[in-house]
Parts: structure tokens; sequence; C-alpha cells
């Protein structure tokens, strides 16, 4: 039996540990490789071809989305599956839109994460039904115009002063850790800012949406 190679990629040693422990035990999973960052998840998704990726969405430095958009863009074969605590229908399509096959809640039961890998591992996509169910509702509320390729959603809404802050930390080249010392928030919280700026400017890295600033500020 061939066994389906995992790479982990979490920033929390315990929940590496743990899913190990736990994906060693199946007699069709090995776990091959982890890691606590988005640019080694690249290095070693590239070095090791796994056959499916693990990838948390909230960590330090490149967070989950922006390593699942290089994996995919250098692999479109590669196969994510998001296992994260965040649920927001948001980070759920941006996932999706990065190229994750799968997305899975940390609060859900052991067996229904081997259901996920094993269907992810076989190139089936992967949702919980109650995520699946709230997206479902969330796409029927969006409004389409059927004569135009531009779709609005109710995640279309400008910038919080709060974001703009952090925007505007990014754009002096400040780290998370360090923009949350300046606004007096928790690191976690930071990163969770700047993938909603992510998502409300329309771009994928944080680079981009700095340039795209910059740019609008040149103009005006």
């Amino acid at each position: 039996m061939e066994h389906i190679k995992i790479l982990i990629v979490d920033d929390h040693p315990m929940m590496r540990e743990a899913l190990m422990t736990a994906l060693n035990e199946e007699t069709d999973m090995q776990v091959i490789a982890e890691a606590s960052n988005g640019l080694d998840a690249i290095k070693l998704a590239k070095a090791l071809n796994p056959s499916v990726i693990l990838m948390d969405l909230l960590m330090p430095g490149m967070d989950g989305l922006e390593a699942v958009t290089e994996i995919c863009k250098k692999n479109p074969q590669a196969k994510v599956l998001m296992v994260t605590s965040l649920e927001d229908q948001d980070k759920v399509l941006a996932a999706i839109q990065a190229g994750a096959l799968g997305y899975f809640p940390k609060t859900a039961p052991r067996a229904y994460l081997l259901e996920a890998i094993r269907k992810v591992a076989d190139g089936v996509p992967y949702l919980p039904a109650g995520i699946a169910v709230k997206l479902f509702k969330n796409l029927r509320e969006m409004k389409v115009d059927p004569y135009s390729k531009h779709t609005s959603s109710p995640t279309d809404e400008p910038l919080t002063t709060r974001q703009e802050e952090i925007l505007a930390l990014l754009g002096e080249g400040r780290t998370d850790q360090e923009i949350g010392a300046i606004l007096h928030i928790e690191e976690a919280t930071v990163r969770s800012h700047v993938h909603r700026i992510l998502q409300r400017l329309d771009v994928e890295t944080r680079s981009q949406a700095v340039a795209m600033v910059k740019k609008t500020f040149k103009k005006n």
C-alpha cells in the first residue's frame, strides 16, 4: 500500500506533535516533514512533493494563504488542506482561491480529519458540512450581474481605521511583532487584520497590498 505522504505546517509545536502522533498511527499515512512557517513550507513542498500538505492559516512572517498561493503557483497539482481554528466565510473563500483543496476546523473530531486527508489525497475537495452550508448560504446572498464580470459580496467594504494603520506600518517594513507592539495588540490579531486587508484589496501578498497603496498615493 502506498502511503499518503504528509507535510505538517503549523507554528505551534504541540499541534505539530499531536498531528504527527495521530497520523503516523494510520497504516496508510506517513508524516514526512514539518514546518513552522510559510517560507519553510514552500521549500519542503518543493523538495519532498508530499501527497497532502496540512497548512495552518495564521503563522508569523508568511502566513498560510501566502504559502498556499506560492506552492500552488509552482505546483498546480499540490494538494493542500487548511487546518485552522478560523471558519469565517472570507477565509474559506480565500483559501480555496489560493489553491487549497480543503478546509478543516481544528475543533472537529480526529476521524473527520482522517477522512479529509484521504479525500484530498485522492483529489476530492473537502469542506465540513457546517462550513459548506454557511458558505452556500452566503454565496446565495452575493449580488451577481450576469452581464458583468464583476461580482459584489457582503465582504466588499472599505478598510477599517485599524487596518489602515496596519497597512501603513507594513509599508514601513514593520514585522507583525513590531506592529503588535506599536498598536498594543496581539501578533495573532495583526495577522488576522493583514489577512482581511489582502481580501479587501483583492491581492495575494502583503507586498502587493503595499505596492497598490503606494501607487494610489502617487496618482493622488
